[in-house]
């Protein structure tokens, strides 16, 4: 056997099965990735919207480095100076004037916004339902499950957490029905991006917010897959003018190293307490010297630009094969988060684009789903889509 299979093999008998990898990465620098045989690939991933500065950029592997060797855990019971100014940056980006909660990951980041809501909920009104939306995805706790509201995730794991309703996305009079006197928020991915890379309009945005304006609700944005320049903004909800009371990050955070966010409005600065929530690794000083590398690097290579211009220029090349192949339906998404949706089984094409160098994803049902860092070069985007159109061909042509 190849040496990408002896690994393989070791992993499936002795990691429980909720993968099923194909491929063993060994290496990464930049766009490009290496399998354990040296076989390089475009990574159009990014470890699933984590690597938005690339993979091993030297400034992250640099804070990383230089802060293992001072501290790597202290616990919360102490304070470090990397969660410290990290906490006073990402205030600083929202503009919400409120505080941060770390912690590890988006599904905890998620969990802690619904008990943020549900403590002030329950000094106002007593209240504790979440309204969320249909194709969502917020996270794999049980909790968060119930958060998600897709059956196919759920399955199995009853009895979920009570005390969610759920919406269509784009369709307020469809949150007006699903709000009654104990819904304290309304929880929404700015785009679905396991549900489809789908993008809410301008227009639900605006009414959303003047719906939890109206009914003293919270509106709590996740940003785990959209955040971090991800659609061309610090925050996608930036994007649409309106301020959430509170939103969560992960994933690309701090470049690969685990770490979720929470970061409230001054509203909700005050309502944890000592004692009432907390992470043991949550602001973890290694990790949050990366996420300063990475926001760093994003305003020092302008690179939320950058995701709104080559992104542009991907969107440009996958709309040229909707006019090609009968098959290619839609190009939907923003900056650099974009989804091809086809007339088949998206995972054929991601199978055919790993075959020809170029790792994608899918996403519900009919969706390949591309996710580049945001440092991605014009030369490397036209090898790229060389790549996606001879798949597409391999597939589609005559």
């Amino acid at each position: 056997m190849s040496k990408n299979e002896d690994i393989l093999e070791l992993y499936r008998e002795n990691t429980m099965p909720t993968y099923s990898p194909s491929l063993v990465i060994a290496s990464g620098k930049g766009v490009i990735v290496r399998d354990a045989e040296n076989h390089s690939y475009y990574d159009f991933t990014s470890g699933i919207g984590v690597h938005n500065v690339g993979h091993c950029h030297p400034n992250v592997v640099d804070a990383i480095q230089a802060q293992a060797t001072k501290l790597t855990h202290a616990s919360n019971l102490f304070a470090n100076e990397p969660a410290a100014v990290l906490a006073t940056k990402l205030v600083s980006l929202s503009g919400l004037g409120g505080k941060a909660f770390f912690c590890n990951s988006g599904a905890e980041a998620n969990e802690a916004a619904i008990k943020l809501a549900r403590k002030w909920g329950a000094a106002n009104g007593g209240r504790y339902g979440i309204v969320t939306f249909r194709q969502g995805f917020h996270g794999r706790t049980v909790t968060t499950l119930a958060a998600t509201g897709r059956a196919w995730c759920q399955e199995g794991y009853d009895p979920l957490t009570p005390g969610f309703a759920y919406a269509d996305f784009n369709d307020i009079e469809s949150v007006k029905t699903a709000i009654d006197d104990k819904t304290v928020a309304v929880m929404v991915e700015c785009i679905q991006g396991e549900g489809g890379v789908t993008p809410a309009t301008p227009e639900f945005m605006t009414a959303l917010r003047a719906l939890c304006d109206e009914k003293n609700l919270l509106l709590i944005c996740d940003e785990v897959q959209t955040g971090m320049g991800r659609t061309g903004d610090w925050f996608a909800w930036q994007g649409y003018g309106i301020k959430p009371d509170m939103f969560t990050l992960a994933k690309s955070l701090a470049d690969g190293i685990p770490m979720g966010a929470l970061v409230s409005n001054e509203k909700l600065a005050d309502v944890f307490t000592p004692g009432s929530h907390a992470s043991t690794f949550g602001g973890n000083p290694v990790a949050a010297a990366a996420a300063l590398a990475v926001i760093a690097t994003i305003e020092d290579e302008n690179l939320l630009e950058r995701a709104k211009e080559i992104g542009g220029l991907l969107k440009e090349a996958l709309e040229a094969t909707v006019d090609k192949y009968d098959q290619a339906l839609e190009v939907r998404g923003k900056g650099l988060m974009l989804g091809l949706a086809i007339d088949g089984d998206p995972a054929e094409v991601v199978e055919s684009l790993k075959s020809m160098g170029l790792l994608a994803l899918t996403a519900k049902g009919n969706v390949v789903r591309f996710l580049p860092p945001l440092t991605l070069k014009e030369e490397d985007l036209e090898d790229a889509v060389d790549m996606i159109n001879d798949a597409l061909d391999e597939l589609w042509g005559e």
